[in-house]
């Protein structure tokens, strides 16, 4: 089978691929109007965050039998068109869980102890010790939006830090005992997590429901002491909401890893406000150790499917 790489995939992983006995043409980067022009010669397609697998690319595949997505979100394929085509399609949710965890516990660090702007303040020759007080994460409330893998290893984190967590996942019915066990308490609607929490993390996928739903009215249901986070997927929050919000003390703080329109560009309201937010390059899965797991997950998935 010819597999099509459209997004950086580790070598180590590639090189399995072809042990595996599959044709790989490793074409990462590769510009839309390119892909639309040679994707009918492959029956397997990878992708990561960066190529969109549309409508068009799927009816110009006519050879493809499967789409994975190296990552967790799939809102950059068109599972409609890949239904009606006939082409399963499959991601590695697993693979990155324990990455995007992390840089949420690093961005709660980063947000009660002021670490960004103490780094960017002594760089520029200040000493602002008195001004840069912080505050513990010891007895806090992290409140999820969204329990699945990655929301669960970002609570067993919180736990283990003293903070108190709660979650809402309308998909959780019942509620899994892992969930229970591991003393996440499940709220049923999403303004208790909004009132309740010191910090706000998102992990769900972008979907018509989750698409704007963090919006003006949503931020004026939170404290004010509270902190927002999303290393889930841009879009879920409204930006503009989420920078006039900041800017008015309607919120605390936020830290964000990913946008609605990536990369980012000048016109992106959020790089205006200034001290009270956060911004990383969507770095949720970019760790040596997440990069390999998805790699030899994307290798597996195809060998298993040719076979």
């Amino acid at each position: 089978m010819k597999v099509l790489i459209c997004d950086k995939v580790e070598t180590s992983a590639i090189e399995k691929m072809s042990k595996g006995g599959l044709t790989v043409d490793n074409k990462a980067g590769i510009k839309p109007e390119e892909l639309l022009q040679i994707v009918g010669n492959y029956d397997i397609m990878v992708v990561r965050s960066a190529t969109k697998a549309t409508k068009e690319v799927i009816e110009k595949g006519k050879n493809l039998k499967l789409i994975v997505r190296g990552g967790v979100g799939m809102d950059n394929i068109d599972a409609e068109a890949a239904k009606k085509a006939n082409i399963k399609v499959e991601n590695t949710p697993e693979a990155s869980s324990i990455s995007v965890a992390e840089l949420t516990i690093g961005l709660m660090f980063a947000l009660a102890r002021k670490i960004t702007i103490a780094d960017s303040t002594m760089k520029a020759g200040k000493w602002e010790k008195k001004r840069l007080e912080g505050t513990e994460l010891y007895k806090k409330t992290l409140g999820l939006v969204g329990v699945g893998r990655i929301g669960f290893e970002a609570a067993k984190r919180a736990t283990a830090l003293g903070m108190s967590v709660v979650g809402y996942d309308p998909y959780l019915n019942p509620v899994p005992e892992h969930i229970t066990k591991a003393g996440i308490k499940m709220v049923k609607t999403v303004d208790e997590i909004y009132s309740q929490s010191d910090y706000i993390s998102l992990h769900m996928p972008k979907t018509k429901e989750t698409a704007g739903m963090i919006n003006a009215d949503a931020f004026k249901k939170m404290k004010k002491t509270a902190y927002i986070l999303n290393c889930a997927r841009g879009g879920i929050i409204v930006e503009k909401d989420l920078a006039e919000a900041l800017k008015a003390g309607t919120i605390a703080g936020a830290a964000i890893d990913v946008y609605e329109k990536e990369p980012v560009t000048p016109d992106n309201p959020l790089l205006a406000v200034g001290e009270k937010i956060i911004l990383t390059p969507h770095l949720g899965a970019s760790s040596a150790e997440g990069q390999n797991r998805v790699g030899d997950a994307v290798a597996d998935k195809l060998i298993a499917f040719a076979k």
